[in-house]
């Protein structure tokens, strides 16, 4: 599985990486920003994002606004990990098609967690689709 980590601190980057990378995911890959992002999006397949909100030149939130209306990336899960807690912020980020918000500062548990829940939740989806695909297929 190919995780994006958006983040414009190293240092943040590199703890989401290890916290990562503990939980049994080693291919972990980063970006600076929103338009970094992008251009990791067409080098490889990503499986999952995790991206901070307030970033220069774009921002996580206008990525994720930016993939969701993307046919090629609009499939892709995406959690907002960020320092804004606000009921506004998580609204805001829910409707732009956010799929878990984590606020900082956050538990190493608690970020495993939450990408297993989301990743285990696509996989069962993914399943289901390949399922009814192949039946119509008989």
């Amino acid at each position: 599985m190919n995780i994006l980590v958006v983040e414009p601190s190293i240092t943040m980057r590199r703890i989401i990486k290890n916290t990562l990378n503990g939980g049994g995911y080693h291919s972990v890959f980063e970006a600076v920003d929103g338009l970094d992002a992008i251009e990791q999006l067409k080098l490889r397949r990503i499986d999952c994002i995790l991206t901070e909100w307030d970033m220069p030149k774009m921002s996580g939130l206008a990525l994720i606004k930016t993939l969701r209306l993307n046919e090629n990336f609009k499939h892709i899960p995406i959690i907002m990990v960020t320092e804004r807690g606000s009921k506004k912020d998580l609204v805001e980020a829910f409707k732009a098609h956010v799929n878990g918000y984590i606020v900082k500062p956050f538990s190493k548990p608690l970020l495993i967690q939450k990408v297993k829940e989301l990743t285990a939740h696509i996989k069962n989806v993914n399943n289901i689709i390949e399922e009814e695909n192949f039946e119509q297929d008989l």
